[in-house]
């Protein structure tokens, strides 16, 4: 018989210092850790930029640090094993993770082989990987975000991409939540307005789908507390959130890719990503992010704008078994829906979402990235595998229904 969850928990980070000149505390934070010897994880385009450089500075002449900069995006198993290796030379008291989500989700892999040993295959659930547990806490870490929008610095996933198989797959574990995120507005401010509007993009679906997603009491109660998924399902404190981070990437999105340098813009967008990190990795998203996977795996797309080229036929797919949020969402993106019925309403926020979209300059449709016609039922099939993001989904959903998204999303 099924029983309801009426139970939900919430998890993140064990801190979260946040606003502009907040990566000036990090020396004293790096201290509170334990830190004499610290690794820093980050990609050339970062160090490039000064940013690395501007994080040193901070650092007392006593402070040993080394850099491994060789993280690029959607990174592949061996380099997440590349850096354990570095890792185990350089043997941090703290590792110190400063980039995109790219960069801060091989920082969590290092800090987890660094301590317990192996591959990054041999955490990674089963049949791709072995399926091993995280056996206890790892080498302490501190996330430092330079984007506006992935969201990993608040989340306890590191995603690895599988290129030869045309594949990406996660290590979800609350021992990878970072000891401590460091969002510092200021660091975005050099970020392009192309990976600015994607990485605002991102954090939008990751608020979209967090508020639309299934409740917990909507979920099957678990046997043990243990079993209780991750991704447990929307409850108020998520809510609360996510709507918070609609409205302030849709008020402030088209100011930061305008004008990079408005710190205004960038502290709201920042807070932004942030709030609907906490929300969504918790509650959990749905087929907008289980729809991007096959794509960005086969024509090697920022995940930011895989997923707003597909969020708004999701959402009118999803408005039957949710108008009210979704008008609610329209409201949020400054569509007037006082007086439409829900329906109408609902079509309104996936419209808000293709125009702030296009304002900010992402291309439309599928088409524009390469995805064609033939390409579609592989990529509905590919997409059916990842119920754990599906199962989360406000609609069921069968390939066929996946298959009609990805063409009308062309």
């Amino acid at each position: 018989m099924f029983e309801e969850d009426q139970v939900w928990e919430y998890s993140m980070a064990d801190r979260l210092k946040f606003g502009p000149g907040a990566v000036q505390e990090l020396p004293a934070e790096i201290e509170r850790l334990g830190g004499g010897t610290v690794l820093i994880v980050t990609d050339e385009g970062v160090r490039d930029a000064g940013i690395v450089d501007t994080v040193v500075e901070t650092f007392p002449a006593d402070l040993r640090y080394e850099v491994f900069d060789d993280v690029e995006p959607d990174p592949s198993a061996a380099l997440f094993d590349r850096a354990a290796r570095y890792a185990d030379e350089v043997d941090p008291d703290v590792i110190v993770g400063i980039g995109g989500g790219s960069s801060i989700d091989v920082g969590k892999a290092a800090s987890l082989l660094s301590t317990h040993g192996g591959e990054v295959l041999d955490y990674v659930a089963q049949p791709t990987g072995e399926g091993q547990p995280i056996p206890g806490p790892t080498t302490p870490y501190v996330a430092v975000p330079t984007t506006a929008g992935t969201g990993s610095e608040s989340t306890s996933v590191a995603v690895v991409s599988l290129p030869e198989q045309d594949l990406k797959v996660g290590i979800s574990d609350r021992h990878l939540f970072p000891d401590l995120s460091v969002v510092d507005p200021a660091l975005t401010v050099s970020l392009p307005p192309a990976p600015t509007a994607c990485s605002g993009l991102d954090a939008l679906s990751h608020a979209i789908e967090g508020y639309t997603t299934r409740r917990f009491d909507a979920k099957e109660r678990p046997d043990s507390p243990a079993d209780r998924p991750d991704y447990g399902g929307r409850n108020l404190l998520s809510d609360t959130l996510c709507r918070q981070a609609i409205e302030l990437v849709g008020d402030n999105l088209r100011r930061a890719v305008n004008n990079g340098e408005d710190l205004d813009a960038r502290r709201n967008m920042s807070l932004g990503a942030t709030m609907a990190a906490l929300g969504f990795s918790n509650a959990g998203l749905g087929a907008a992010h289980a729809l991007a996977y096959p794509v960005a795996s086969e024509h090697h797309t920022a995940h930011g704008l895989t997923v707003a080229l597909l969020l708004p036929e999701v959402m009118r797919y999803n408005a039957t078994s949710a108008p009210e949020r979704y008008a609610e969402i329209a409201r949020l993106l400054g569509k007037e829906v006082d007086g439409l019925d829900r329906r109408d309403a609902a079509e309104k926020a996936a419209a808000a979402v293709e125009d702030l979209a296009r304002d900010v300059g992402l291309p439309e449709g599928l088409a524009a990235v390469g995805v064609t016609e033939d390409e579609l039922p592989r990529f509905a099939a590919d997409t059916m595998q990842l119920q754990r993001l599906l199962v989360g989904n406000p609609r069921r959903m069968d390939a066929d229904d996946v298959e009609g998204i990805f063409q009308r999303s062309l």
